[in-house]
């Protein structure tokens, strides 16, 4: 097993966006980013809330889509 190396932050970032993650943003050294994985189905919990914080019912959100 090969042991994790010590990195600087600029390395680690490039490693990732090679592989697909875009930066979002940044606020100081926290990073955050995000990776598009194609259009595999959202889980239905995560689906219900997201509708939830929109203010939408289910009915309201299927007529939307």
């Amino acid at each position: 097993m090969t042991k994790v190396p010590s990195l600087s932050y600029r390395k680690i970032v490039r490693a990732l966006q090679r592989d697909g993650w875009i930066v979002i943003r940044q606020k100081g050294s926290h990073i955050r980013l995000q990776k598009r994985v194609g259009d595999r189905p959202v889980k239905r919990s995560t689906l219900s809330r997201i509708i939830k914080q929109a203010e939408l019912d289910v009915q309201g959100f299927l007529e939307l889509t």
